[in-house]
C-alpha cells in the first residue's frame, strides 16, 4: 500500500460521508501536513496532542484556530458543501469524453 492510499481510496475520502471524488479532476490528493502550531492537518483524526482543542480553557482565544494553516487543500470538510462540490465536478471531463461533440447534442429530441 502506498502512502497515498493511507488517506484516500481511489482519490476519494471514504471516511467522510458524501465527500466528493477528486478522480478525473487533475487535482491530486495531498498528504497531511503539520502546521506552524505543530498540529497535524488533513489526517482525518482531528486529534493532535498540540491542538488548541485539546488544551482548551477560558484563556484560549478562538482566533488562534483561524486561517489557512488550519485548512487542508483536499481533505477538508468544506469540500462537502454543494458549492465546493460543484467546483470539483466542473473540473471533470464529461462522461462521453472524448467521443462527444463539444457543442452539439446529437441525442436532442431522441428521447
Amino acid at each position: 500500500m502506498s502512502k497515498k492510499d493511507e488517506y484516500s481510496l481511489d482519490e476519494t475520502l471514504p471516511h467522510q460521508a458524501g465527500a466528493p471524488s477528486w478522480k478525473g479532476t487533475g487535482i491530486s490528493m495531498q498528504k497531511p501536513f503539520i502546521n506552524e502550531h505543530g498540529v497535524v492537518i488533513g489526517d482525518s483524526f482531528y486529534d493532535s496532542r498540540l491542538s488548541p482543542l485539546n488544551q482548551w480553557s477560558d484563556e484560549v482565544d478562538p482566533a488562534i484556530m483561524s486561517g489557512d494553516q488550519w485548512v487542508h487543500p483536499t481533505n477538508d470538510i468544506g469540500w462537502n458543501t454543494s458549492e465546493n462540490r460543484e467546483l470539483i465536478e466542473s473540473k471533470k471531463k464529461p462522461g462521453g469524453f472524448p467521443f462527444m461533440h463539444p457543442d452539439k447534442d446529437a441525442g436532442y429530441g431522441q428521447d
